[in-house]
């Protein structure tokens, strides 16, 4: 005899494992590298420092 399968269980590891499959397509689509991050930053901080320093002095 086969034992019985419970119907509940395998729709919610369905649904896990097709969420899981999305998670990792965005990943690759989405996602930035920690270099990529820290030139972003850098160049944010540049930019900020640049406007600053072409700001007059009012007497």
């Amino acid at each position: 005899m086969v034992d019985p399968v419970n119907l509940n269980r395998f729709r919610k590891q369905k649904a896990r494992a097709a969420k899981k499959a999305r998670a990792d397509e965005n990943v690759v689509k989405f996602s930035r590298s920690k270099a990529t991050k820290i030139q972003e930053q850098s160049s944010r901080d540049k930019a900020r420092r640049d406007l600053d320093n072409h700001k007059r002095d009012e007497p």
